[in-house]
């Protein structure tokens, strides 16, 4: 009996390093930068807010339609502040919700949330960066007859979430150098989303210029400046929400 005891203090030991060891490591993430912090900032042209999560208003001619954006896997949410800040700029409100332990696949409803929060808002768009993205077209898959908008940062459905006979807006923008979702594993997720899903390559562009954190371990460098890189994401999530707006009734 005494040897029993002895193993299943040590499993405990064991299980409890294990916990506190994925908790450390789920709750040291990427960035964020000084610049991202920089667009945690109000101004003029749109309200920033932190609770319960990132939310930026514009401040005049705010459009019906709001953007979900789901962080990467281990980046920490204020690290998509400048993006976030663009796109509200342009009329749009953008919400990042973090997620329990930084990790989406651990809040895929989110989203749920967000929308009840937000009734003044008729359409929305979902999407997110890296695991965000693959976590937003999870959210989609799991719904019935809300589907507006998707889009994807260095990301893709995977399978078992096909999308492909959703009515469903969807646009996919990669980075021709990104070394951790490559353009070809990006490419190889066409046939699960809709046939008319916009694919946007940036020229130059890598895996962690999706966000303002620094470099990512497994990652290509850029051959474009974050400023950039980020500049083009956010004016092609722009498009989707504007041609979301467009086909709204």
């Amino acid at each position: 009996m005494r040897i029993v005891k002895w193993v299943i203090v040590v499993a405990l030991v064991l299980l409890f390093v294990a916990v506190a060891g994925f908790t450390i490591w789920a709750y040291t993430p990427l960035g964020p930068s000084a610049e991202a912090l920089a667009a945690l900032e109000s101004d003029a042209a749109v309200t920033v807010s932190t609770e319960p999560w990132l939310t930026f208003t514009p401040t005049e001619a705010a459009e019906s339609v709001g953007f979900i954006l789901y962080p990467g896997g281990r980046v920490d949410p204020r690290s998509y502040a400048p993006q976030a800040r663009a796109i509200a700029e342009q009329g749009y409100l953008v919400i990042i919700p973090p997620m329990p332990f930084n990790l989406a696949v651990f809040g895929v409803n989110k989203a749920d949330d967000v929308m009840a929060a937000h009734p003044e808002i008729t359409d929305w768009a979902v999407g997110g960066h890296s695991l965000g993205g693959a976590m937003a077209a999870s959210y989609f898959f799991s719904q019935e007859g809300s589907e507006d908008g998707l889009v994807l940062w260095a990301s893709y459905a995977t399978p078992g979430n096909s999308l492909a006979e959703r009515q469903l807006l969807a646009t996919s923008i990669y980075g021709t150098l990104d070394g951790v979702a490559s353009p070809e594993e990006v490419l190889a997720g066409k046939a699960l989303l809709p046939s008319d899903a916009t694919f946007i390559p940036i020229e130059g562009g890598n895996h962690a210029q999706f966000g303002s954190y620094g470099p990512q371990p497994g990652d290509n460098p850029a051959a474009i400046s974050s400023e950039e890189q980020r500049d083009q994401a956010a004016r092609a999530t722009v498009e989707l929400l504007q041609r979301l707006a467009a086909s709204t009734p």
